[in-house]
């Protein structure tokens, strides 16, 4: 037996005999049972059906598939975006303003983290369904009723309502160290409040920004149960997992399609990483 095998060798049965071995070994268990097994299983149930392993090209090739990526891509973003300008001037006010009520404001902003998503579809349809607040006022004021709870625009309004809470606390978090005396050099120097938001504050709280976004278009990509509430006339990557799985019966379908949504939001969440360093995980 070469030398090289049998040095390798001594080191595996060193390796299994250390203490180290033990304290990994739940971690090890943990990751096969729970995320390497289940994902390969995916992935081989995924290349099962009559297409092979092309079905992994469904969402461009098939029509509804590539609309229903193309819709949960854009939500997300939009979310995203609307969720991170809200939250950084929230959080910067709420950080650096004192007031009666301050402490109760913050935590009505972080409730909906208690709500599932199935509770934030029902508030959806409270608001903007049928028999909603804003259909109500509506028909009153213009004798037409307002409804869009089952639609794009519901769906964006309830993900954007859990999606906050995510977001502002770690823009918060983020604010609180943010250097005031850096901003007074600005003004001093004649910067105005507009550049001293660009070129001070946006590039300090940029890691916070980068993170918080990153974990809310990760969120708003797999949320299924907002949009199985509301599913009337949505159709995103989470739901058209659920048709094909359950009316369809469409095994190996549903199996790509749940591989490609993991494929974009790590996409996402691995260039979040990239651009902020290990804030992401952190942040998650």
């Amino acid at each position: 037996m070469p030398l090289s095998t049998l040095n390798l060798s001594a080191l595996m049965v060193s390796f299994l005999k250390s203490r180290l071995f033990y304290l990994l070994l739940p971690t090890l268990i943990v990751t096969l049972a729970f995320f390497l097994i289940p994902m390969v299983q995916l992935i081989i149930v995924g290349a099962s059906g009559e297409e092979g392993a092309m079905a992994y090209l469904s969402f461009l090739t098939k029509p509804r598939h590539f609309e229903s990526t193309v819709a949960t891509v854009l939500l997300s973003a939009l979310v995203t975006l609307a969720a991170v300008i809200i939250s950084t001037i929230s959080g910067i006010f709420l950080v650096r303003n004192q007031f009666w009520g301050r402490e109760t404001l913050i935590s009505l902003l972080t409730f909906p983290l208690a709500f599932p998503g199935v509770v934030v579809g029902f508030l959806i349809i409270m608001l903007a369904g049928r028999q909603g607040l804003i259909g109500g006022i509506t028909k009153s004021l213009t004798g037409d009723k307002v409804v869009f709870a089952y639609s794009m625009a519901g769906l964006f309004l309830g993900y954007l309502y859990f999606s906050i809470p995510r977001v502002i606390l770690t823009i918060m978090a983020t604010a609180e160290k943010l250097d005031r005396s850096l901003e007074e050099a600005a003004k001093s120097l004649g910067a105005s409040q507009w550049r001293v938001i660009r070129d001070v504050m946006l590039p300090a709280l940029k890691p916070g920004l980068i993170a918080s976004g990153a974990i809310c278009f990760a969120t708003s990509m797999g949320a299924f149960g907002t949009a199985f509430t509301l599913a009337t006339n949505i159709d995103v990557i989470p739901m058209t997992i659920y048709t094909e799985f359950t009316l369809n019966a469409n095994f190996a379908g549903a199996a790509s399609l749940s591989i490609i949504l993991g494929l974009i939001t790590w996409l996402a969440l691995f260039i979040a990483r990239s651009l902020s360093g290990s804030t992401v995980a952190a942040s998650g």
